[in-house]
């Protein structure tokens, strides 16, 4: 499956389960180590570990196992490398202590919930 199919799979699956301020950095013209960074939100540990258990089950349906998962036990940020998609779940203080959208700020940054399923993510 190409990155942007695998991307629109969990931006859809995110975005049904509620994950808070979906957010994509495309990466594709400034990084070898993937093609997007998918960050959301979670309203508590246990909605953050569900979103990460759901988004896993769901690949893995599809035949996609993440390369690596960090920070599972904490909930506080979860990282699941999925190769050409690497996705941040955070807990609101987390995600804005680290502010990776900042720290990104030269990829793209798209507000999912305008973009979802047009062509320029």
């Amino acid at each position: 499956m190409d990155s942007k199919s695998k991307l629109e799979k969990i931006l859809e699956f995110l975005n049904a389960k509620k994950a808070k301020e979906v957010k994509v950095i495309d990466l594709k013209d400034m990084s070898i180590l993937t093609d997007y960074f998918v960050i959301c939100g979670g309203t508590s540990t246990t909605h953050i570990k569900a979103l990460a258990d759901g988004l896993d089950e769901m690949l893995s349906q599809e035949g996609i196992k993440y390369l690596h998962m960090e920070g599972y036990n904490s909930a506080r940020w979860i990282l699941m490398d999925y190769s050409d998609v690497i996705v941040h779940i955070f807990h609101e203080q987390e995600r804005e202590f680290y502010s990776l959208e900042r720290l990104w700020s030269a990829g793209i940054v798209s507000d999912t919930t305008e973009n979802l399923g047009k062509s320029n993510i």
